[in-house]
């Protein structure tokens, strides 16, 4: 099943970009406005989200199928498939079931929760997330996401074009946010499956170039000390586990950017970069692994929040569960 595409055209390596969960293609706008000028650049909606149908179940395996379906349909034999938070787990996957085609794989920023108990508190989150899976927003939904981008320093008709593409307009004025219940209840399962094996165990077997980022901007406030007390916890260990990776397998790049989790709506430009300048590396033969870069805004021990949503973008969070920057990691 081919899902719904935006071709931004362009020329040279083709790139797939991928969006978050609850988001769409729309998130890509500037970024691939940005890479146009040396790629040819195709952006996603996943299954259930955005324009796309929704699937069921809602898998991995079977997600990356109707990618590569789409890719044959659009005439893309080869590409670097780059993805922000689920899309990013979702990338790591597909070039693992389709290693012949997939050139390299980009993951802003989805690490999910580690492993069952590793980290207090992340169960939480998982109750929380799928507490409002699939849930009907209120008629200022896009007002709310709209003022809660300007945290971020993400502009308004930027966030407005992003949060109208990523939900579905309801008869009596509410939105619904996408995926729907079942197959969000289904996308965070496996979420589950795979954040439960822990980043090293996950990525064993990749032997494709890979390029792993995490976000390195404090999240802004308000949050909820507990989330901030997880997030610590989490940062910390996964920046320990990340520069193990580099260290050790050679196919394995790490790097921090100067953003928060919503980075490819907050500062889609050094995104942009970031992934041109990898890419350009594949074909230099130069893009190995190494000592992580750590700038001097970054630091593991910290008491930096990572901004882990469950939609990707700043929006409405009822009462007792997190913000869209606090559930998906």
């Amino acid at each position: 099943m081919p899902l719904n595409v935006r071709d931004h055209g362009g020329d040279g390596p083709p790139l797939v970009l991928l969006h978050g969960s609850g988001r769409s293609l729309a998130d890509w706008d500037a970024s691939a406005a940005a890479l146009t000028a040396s790629h040819r650049v195709l952006a996603v909606d996943l299954p259930g989200h955005g324009r796309s149908t929704d699937i069921s179940p809602w898998t991995i395996p079977t997600v990356v199928r109707h990618i590569a379906d789409t890719l044959d349909a659009h005439g893309v034999p080869e590409t670097v498939v780059v993805g922000h938070s689920l899309g990013g787990m979702v990338a790591i996957e597909y070039a693992r079931a389709y290693e012949d085609s997939a050139r390299a794989a980009v993951n802003l920023d989805c690490f999910w929760w580690g492993r069952p108990g590793e980290y207090p508190g992340a169960e939480r989150v998982g109750e929380l997330l799928r507490r409002s899976a699939g849930a009907a927003a209120p008629p200022g939904y896009i007002e709310e996401q709209v003022a809660h981008a300007a945290r971020y320093g993400i502009p308004s008709d930027r966030a407005e074009a992003a949060a109208r593409a990523a939900v579905r307009p309801l008869p009596d004025g509410r939105w619904q946010t996408l995926p729907e219940c079942t197959a969000a209840l289904e996308m965070y399962g496996e979420l589950d499956r795979l954040g439960a094996l822990g980043v090293t165990a996950w990525l064993e077997g990749m032997t494709c170039p890979l390029l792993l980022v995490q976000a390195g901007r404090l999240q802004p406030p308000p949050t909820t000390e507990w989330f901030d007390d997880l997030s610590t916890r989490f940062a910390r260990g996964l920046s320990a586990e990340l520069a193990e990776l580099s260290r050790n397998r050679p196919n394995i790049t790490v790097t921090q950017i100067d953003a928060s989790h919503p980075m490819t709506l907050e500062a889609p430009e050094a995104v942009a970069k970031l992934i041109a300048g990898f890419v350009r590396g594949l074909s230099a033969g130069t893009t190995a692994a190494g000592t992580p870069t750590e700038p001097p805004w970054f630091s593991p021990t910290s008491t930096a929040r990572y901004a882990v949503p469950r939609a990707d973008l700043p929006g409405h969070a009822p009462e007792g569960r997190p913000t869209d920057h606090e559930g998906e990691r």
